[in-house]
Order: structure tokens, then C-alpha cells, then sequence
């Protein structure tokens, strides 16, 4: 499966598609909007996170490391809009021996029980086992997070364990329950 000649990865009224520096603009003002909902899960950011200025610094390292395919950042959008509904990031992409990374996402508040983080990160995930050949793609998630780790569970993640103060979230360290999906088509 070959992402379209612009680069976007469609399922049904979702186009997910790698963040350009262009979009500086509409993903500050997703963050900035989703602030409240997406602080409990996430690491205490600068304010420099909820500007476009602040995007713009940031797309540079993003957009590079895509195009030397050691990590992925995907933007949510529904046809027809320009506003982000959502982020997917792969991140700490390792090819031999390993052929890993690990993946991060966040939807807007108003866009929850849709079934949309499922159905983008199914799809990214299948992009990436095709046309990257990763084997493993590892994600955490905070326990009393029940809808990540639903999506998890129906997008194929399976449960590994559970890490004591995994990751500094929020101005603390939180436990996080550790997952994968491996890619049982693998080929050397």
C-alpha cells in the first residue's frame, strides 16, 4: 500500500498524512484547543507547544527526521477540513536488528468514541509494517486511561507489562502499561 501521490493515507472520511511545515498554524491551534483534555497525558509543555512559532521550530526537526524515515509524525484531518483532529507519531525508529519504534497519539476532545484513532492508527500501522518492514511497534499507555488502551486492544496491541514510573507525565511519574503489535508478515 502506497500512501497517495500526495503523500496521505486515506480511510473512509479520514485523510492521515505526514506533517508539513506548512501546517505550523493548524496544529498549535489543535494543541491550544485540546489543551485541558490532553494535559493529564502528556508532559508539562512551554507555551512555545500552543503557538504557531513554537510549530514552526518544531516542524523543522519533524519533517527532517521523516524524510530520513527515523520518525513519523501524522496529522488527523477529516475530508474536506483543514482543521487537525488528531495526531500519530512514530518515534525512535530502529532498523537491524530490531525494526521498532514507538507510537504516541492524541485526538481532539470532540472527536472521542468515533472509532477514529482505531481506524487512523490501523492504518498507519499497516503502512508502516508494508512499506518500512518494521517488526514491532511498542506503545504505553497510563492504566486509568481506559480509552487508550481500548484503541490499543482493537487496533491488534497486545499487553507486555507494566512499567512503575515509566514516564514524567503531567509534572509526575506515572506507571504505564507497555503493549505492542508485532508484524507476524515480517520478511528479512
Amino acid at each position: 500500500m502506497d500512501m497517495t501521490k500526495r503523500n496521505y493515507l486515506v480511510v473512509d472520511n479520514l485523510i492521515i498524512r505526514p506533517a508539513e511545515q506548512s501546517d505550523s498554524s493548524v496544529i498549535s491551534q489543535y494543541f491550544y484547543r485540546n489543551k485541558s483534555h490532553l494535559s493529564p497525558w502528556e508532559p508539562v509543555r512551554g507555551e512555545d507547544f500552543y503557538t504557531s512559532a513554537g510549530w514552526r521550530q518544531r516542524l523543522i526537526k519533524l519533517v527532517e527526521l521523516h524524510q530520513l524515515n527515523l520518525a513519523y509524525y501524522f496529522i488527523i484531518q477529516q475530508a474536506g477540513s483543514d482543521e487537525v483532529i488528531g495526531t500519530i507519531s512514530y518515534s525512535n525508529l530502529v532498523r537491524h536488528p530490531f525494526h521498532a519504534c514507538y507510537v504516541g497519539y492524541s485526538l481532539d476532545e470532540e472527536m472521542q468514541g468515533n472509532g477514529i484513532m482505531r481506524r487512523a492508527l490501523m492504518k498507519t500501522n499497516e503502512w508502516l509494517f508494508q512499506e518500512q518492514n518494521l517488526h514491532r511497534i511498542m506503545a504505553a499507555y497510563i492504566p486509568r486511561n481506559k480509552r487508550s488502551g481500548n484503541v490499543l486492544e482493537a487496533a491488534g496491541f497486545e499487553y507486555e507489562g507494566l512499567a512503575k514510573d515509566y514516564l514524567f507525565i503531567n509534572g509526575q511519574w506515572e506507571d504505564h502499561v507497555l503493549t505492542a503489535l508485532v508484524n507476524s508478515d515480517w520478511q528479512e
